[in-house]
Formats: structure tokens, C-alpha cells, sequence
């Protein structure tokens, strides 16, 4: 049986990178995928937060991320450096900041959205029961 059969996700940015990535890892694993794009992280926050409290296990995918302190079920994933469109748009791939940060990063490349998503899942199922109110650095040792 897949580790989330008979759940609903509901991605918030999942229009592409890494949420994009994450919509479908949660659905290879059975669960029935909402896929929205909110435009305001403050909107997107309250989401998350509204998941959280109702019981879920409401997971955001941020550098910096504040925990409300009555949301226990709220995980946070630090991706690090990810190679994403916006990554790309902005001039990164190939640039002197980008050799940077992969000289600092112990396994000596950038993260792909894929590198991203099967934490999600992780979180997202009774694997990861017994995390709570946590933030994952996943970021290749980038610290």
C-alpha cells in the first residue's frame, strides 16, 4: 500500500520547482493532490497554519521560516540551494555565487526539486509521526 492512501494534500505553489515536484511525489504515493498557487505568502502562512491547527500535518517549504508557537504539527523544510526557474530567471546557474555555494556544500552540488519532495512525503505520512513541529535543513550539508 502507498505511504499516504486515502490522504489529501493540498500544495500551496505547486505551479512548478519544487512545489511542483512535491505535488507529485505526494501523488506517486497515493494521495489525492490539490494543487494551488497562492500568490501572497501571508495567505499561503495562514493555510498552512489553518492546516496545522484542524489536525493535519501542514508542512512549509521555506529559508526562514516563523512557527506560530500554537502550531505543534507545523514542519518547515529548509531547502537550500535548489535549482529551480526562479534560480535560473534570476542569473544564477553558471555565476561565481553559484560555484560559491557549491564549493560550501558537502556534497558539492546545488539541490534538484526532486532532492526535495520525498521529504515531504516522509513528513506527510506516519513515517515521519513521531516529528512535530520541526524545521529539516535539507540542503545537501549546507549550513
Amino acid at each position: 500500500m502507498s505511504k499516504l492512501q486515502n490522504k489529501v494534500a493540498i500544495v500551496t505553489g505547486a505551479s512548478k520547482g519544487i512545489g511542483a515536484s512535491i505535488a507529485r511525489y505526494l501523488a506517486s504515493e497515493g494521495a489525492a493532490v490539490v494543487v494551488n498557487y497562492a500568490s501572497s505568502t501571508k495567505d499561503a502562512d495562514r493555510v498552512v497554519a489553518d492546516i496545522a491547527r484542524g489536525g493535519g500535518r501542514a508542512i512549509a517549504v521555506q529559508g526562514n521560516v516563523a512557527r506560530p508557537a500554537d502550531v505543534d504539527r507545523l514542519f518547515a523544510i529548509n531547502p537550500g540551494t535548489v535549482e529551480t526557474e526562479g534560480v535560473h530567471a534570476a542569473g544564477f546557474i553558471g555565476s561565481d555565487f553559484m560555484k560559491d555555494a557549491i564549493a560550501k556544500t558537502p556534497l558539492g552540488r546545488i539541490g534538484q526539486p526532486q532532492d526535495i519532495a520525498p521529504v515531504a512525503v516522509f513528513l506527510a505520512s506516519s513515517d515521519g509521526a513521531w516529528v512535530t513541529g520541526e524545521t529539516l535543513a535539507v540542503s545537501g550539508g549546507l549550513r
